[in-house]
């Protein structure tokens, strides 16, 4: 049993530059509340694995010193980080009242499943969300996910509606969820909730998925021209 303040910890990548603003440390928790197919971490779902590494909040910020020097923010990631939202919270609590560290923006890389509450307990100390929307139908969010994208897509509005939304990020499957009616409706949607919106395409790659994802097609450089120009 977890003690007060530690989390189940899949991974650290103590530099990134593709997890958020700038370069940052990146906190990857186990365990997550959708069953994804085209999942690229399908080791991280599980929240209880013999994999993980229980860690606490002093050591995480003990490890997020060390790179410090080049680093401009911390992003935890998982898995889905919503799910260990109290860990989340007081790491990123000490992290803002820390005089070493507090410079630093704290981000979360999410697949929005997580109610209001959660939002409202976590925004007082987060600067940003990147929330994964796997699709807008709810029936092709349930055949990729095995969940219904409600709670998702509350999550991007109340998000947005507090500032604290950075990003939308589309994993873009061919033949899955790109068609052109679909990238559109996504992007009316999304426009609707918020002009300005920013939206990143993640193209579909097979390396690390399931066994069953590893028989799709990899996004092309064609596909990506289309995806840009039906979702500007």
């Amino acid at each position: 049993m977890l003690k007060a303040h530690q989390a189940q910890v899949a991974s650290i990548i103590p530099f990134s530059w593709v997890d958020g603003p700038g370069n940052r440390f990146v906190l990857f928790l186990q365990g997550c509340n959708f069953n994804c197919v085209a999942c690229h971490n399908p080791q991280t779902i599980p929240l209880h694995t013999p994999r993980a590494t229980v860690m606490g909040v002093p050591e995480v910020l003990d490890r997020i010193r060390e790179s410090m020097p080049y680093i401009s923010g911390v992003t935890v990631s998982g898995g889905e980080a919503t799910i260990q939202h109290e860990f989340v919270l007081e790491l990123f609590k000490q992290i803002k009242h820390d005089a070493q560290l507090e410079k630093l923006t704290t981000f979360i890389d999410s697949n929005g499943n997580a109610p209001q509450q959660v939002w409202d307990h976590l925004a007082p100390f987060t600067d940003g969300v990147m929330l994964d929307l796997k699709a807008l139908d709810n029936d092709r969010h349930i055949a990729l996910t095995g969940s219904s994208n409600a709670v998702v897509l509350d999550s991007i509005k109340y998000l947005d509606s507090i500032g604290k939304l950075y990003e939308v990020r589309l994993l873009l499957v061919p033949g899955q969820n790109d068609s052109d009616e679909a990238l559109i409706n996504t992007a009316v949607w999304l426009k609707g909730v918020n002009p300005a919106m920013k939206i990143k395409i993640n193209a579909f790659k097979t390396h690390g998925v399931r066994a069953e994802a590893r028989q799709w097609p990899e996004v092309s450089d064609e596909d990506l021209v289309r995806y840009h120009s039906r979702l500007d």
